[in-house]
């Protein structure tokens, strides 16, 4: 019910509106969204690079299914990587991440198809500015296409990254496939409510599960990006790192912005990879909306993170 009540909510223009002035919803965003213009991005960008903090740039907007506005999705990302290199924040410390359903993958049964040539322009841009791309993990009907489409890129991108939802029970499996390719991995939980038949449900098995692939990745070529704010896996992560002869620099952790910052800013100071996970753009309120509806745990997780000092 309250799963149903929240994608209402994410699809209605007027409480959309409503929430777009209070003070309340101004914090919220202010907290976990770096703006709504490419230019705020870019100044949020520039202070958390002075940190020390690579970042991961996410234009938000997904499932798109006008031709026009995928169409704008792909031109945003391409001119948002000549903006990086523009202001001085091209190379390897920042990076893109891209959801395929903003690049038409699902609009049509040439969807994935089209959004593979999208995300080739995409990268080309990327590549230009010396900036990485990872393709972020979406529902579970689309992580076969997901997957295929980033084997695809890595043979022009070599350094495409994709995400791999531990949640899921295919993904030791795919962990496997990605460190026998050496690729780089964001292993996250997961934030989409599956079905039981494809999906673990109870927070320990989910950790569990998330410790396996990790350990799967870091046993062979696979750049791990160790995405959590679990102190728990954020100590293991280093310990699986001291275990395989990983440096600090060998593996990355990543967290989303507004979450840990403190947390961040220490792993950083201590020679780590740290990335930061912004996002941006004026789809914020879907953005939030359609997170706390996949899973409305993630109302708790967004509460408690605003509660915390920055």
């Amino acid at each position: 019910m309250l799963r149903r009540i929240l994608l209402s909510v994410a699809d209605h223009k007027r409480v959309e509106n409503a929430l777009r002035t209070p003070a309340a919803a101004r914090a919220v965003v202010q907290r976990f969204v770096a703006g709504e213009t490419a230019a705020q991005a870019v100044a949020m960008g520039s202070a958390l690079a002075t940190g020390g903090l690579g970042v991961t740039y996410n234009f938000l907007g997904e499932y798109q299914s006008d031709p026009e506005r995928i169409e704008r999705s792909c031109d945003a990302f391409v001119g948002f990587a000549r903006l990086l290199e523009d202001r001085g924040l091209g190379g390897p410390q920042s990076e893109l991440s891209l959801k395929l359903s903003a690049l038409g993958q699902l609009h049509g049964p040439d969807g994935p198809a089209r959004a593979l040539d999208r995300a080739r322009r995409i990268c080309t841009a990327a590549l230009a500015a010396g900036v990485l791309v990872t393709l972020d993990m979406e529902d579970h009907t689309t992580t076969d296409s997901t997957l295929e489409i980033a084997r695809e890129l890595r043979r022009d991108f070599p350094l495409t990254g994709v995400a791999v939802q531990a949640a899921l029970r295919r993904s030791p499996a795919d962990c496997a496939d990605l460190r026998a390719a050496g690729a780089r991995v964001r292993l996250v939980k997961g934030a989409y409510r599956e079905p039981d038949s494809v999906a673990l449900r109870s927070r320990a098995d989910v950790d569990r599960a998330y410790v396996r692939c990790l350990r799967t990745l870091f046993e062979g070529d696979a750049r791990p990006l160790v995405a959590t704010h679990d102190p728990r896996l954020i100590e293991i992560g280093s310990e699986l790192a001291r275990r395989h002869g990983r440096s600090p620099q060998g593996f990355e952790y990543q967290m989303l912005f507004g979450v840990r910052s403190a947390e961040q800013r220490r792993l950083a100071a201590a020679g780590h990879s740290v990335r930061v996970y912004l996002p941006f753009g004026p789809d914020w309120y879907g953005y939030f909306a359609r997170r706390l509806a996949e899973r409305p745990a993630n109302t708790l997780f967004f509460l408690r993170a605003l509660a915390r000092p920055v």
